[in-house]
C-alpha cells in the first residue's frame, strides 16, 4: 500500500458532508496494511461517530492506497 500525497487527501476530504479533518488525518497517517486500515477504519468511525459519507471518502483512499 502506498503513501497517498496530500492532493489526493484534499480531493477526498473536500467531498460534501465529509469531515474533512477525520479523512485527513486517518488517510495521513494509516499505516501499510490495507486490512488493518479497514479495521482501524471500522473501530474510529464508530468511536467517533462518522457519517457514511466520511467513512466511504475514507475507503476511497484506502482503495486508492492499496491500487485497488
Amino acid at each position: 500500500m502506498r503513501r497517498l500525497d496530500i492532493e489526493e487527501i484534499e480531493k477526498l476530504a473536500s467531498k460534501e458532508n465529509v469531515r474533512r479533518i477525520a479523512v485527513e488525518n486517518f488517510l495521513m497517517s494509516m499505516g501499510g496494511d490495507n486490512k488493518i486500515a479497514i479495521l482501524n477504519l471500522k473501530l474510529d468511525a464508530f468511536s467517533y461517530g462518522w457519517n457514511r459519507q466520511t467513512v466511504k471518502a475514507i475507503e476511497d483512499g484506502i482503495v486508492l492506497a492499496s491500487g485497488s
